[in-house]
């Protein structure tokens, strides 16, 4: 499943591979790996021990996923469990790894006009946004964030409709900005939430806490995981780097940066590492 080990392992010693020659990876991603800043302190250490040059397509998990079964993309890196598994039983990829998790938080203005604050799980405070009829910001672009929202309307038996309700179709940090400027609330994921937070003084987060541990929601945990996309599939991806990519996002090293990005400026992790050794 994984790449053999010796390719990775000669890369981080500095000694040039078969594998290493140079070229482009196209990397399919959510918004909250680029938003939050993750992508721009791992990706220049691949960039080195590879001798390739990364292009990043940023967009909700749906829409990588899409990318990805188009074969315009040679490895994604997302959140939307069901979905990715499925883009593996259709053949779309032979595997996906576990990379890192955080979670989801809800934001909200300063006041509280929903009593949201005042709730255990999500479900709950969605139900208080619905009974108060206080504006919500959707991101509505099929995104991981996205899916998790409709599941969490769905488990609070309402269908949010508008004008209370707001679908953007945009990403999560064009979707808190729009809720600093409307006054509302919105489901965001912890890491872009942290890495915005200074141009968002309206809001406060109402579920969630101030880390993981504090979330009381065991649903909003949010996992995020890596594909390359099959060869099989689409001949014309970049299979030889894709798999490297997959390799070293796991290995050790590169799990360690990913777990230590963030404490510097956050105090805490923006991501938590858990890739499983294979």
């Amino acid at each position: 499943m994984r790449r053999a080990i010796l390719a990775l392992t000669l890369a981080f010693a500095g000694v040039a591979s078969p594998l290493s020659a140079q070229g482009m990876l196209r990397l399919a991603t959510t918004t909250s790996t680029q938003d939050s800043g993750l992508l721009g302190a791992i990706l220049p250490d691949f960039e080195r021990v590879c001798a390739c040059r990364v292009s990043v397509i940023a967009v909700g998990s749906g829409q990588a996923l899409e990318i990805g079964r188009r074969g315009d993309a040679d490895v994604l890196l997302v959140h939307s469990r069901k979905a990715e598994d499925l883009f593996v039983a259709e053949g779309h990829a032979r595997a996906r790894f576990d990379v890192m998790y955080n979670d989801f938080v809800l934001v909200g203005p300063a006041g509280d006009p929903a009593k949201a604050g005042g709730t255990r799980l999500a479900r709950e405070a969605f139900a208080a946004i619905a009974r108060a009829a206080a504006p919500f910001a959707s991101r509505g672009d099929k995104s991981g964030t996205h899916v998790v929202e409709q599941e969490t309307w769905a488990a609070a038996q309402v269908a949010p409709v508008p004008p209370w309700y707001r679908s953007l179709g945009q990403g999560m940090g064009e979707t808190l900005m729009f809720a600093q400027e409307q006054q509302a609330y919105t489901l965001t994921d912890r890491a872009t939430w942290m890495a915005l937070r200074g141009r968002l003084p309206a809001l406060r987060v109402w579920l969630g806490g101030d880390n993981p541990a504090e979330n009381s929601d065991p649903r909003l945990r949010n996992q995020y995981g890596v594909l390359a996309v099959s060869p099989d599939r689409h001949p014309g991806v970049n299979a030889v780097l894709a798999g490297r990519f997959v390799d070293w996002l796991l290995s050790p090293p590169t799990q360690r940066i990913i777990g230590e990005f963030g404490i510097s400026r956050f105090g805490q992790p923006l991501f938590r590492p858990n890739a499983a050794v294979k």
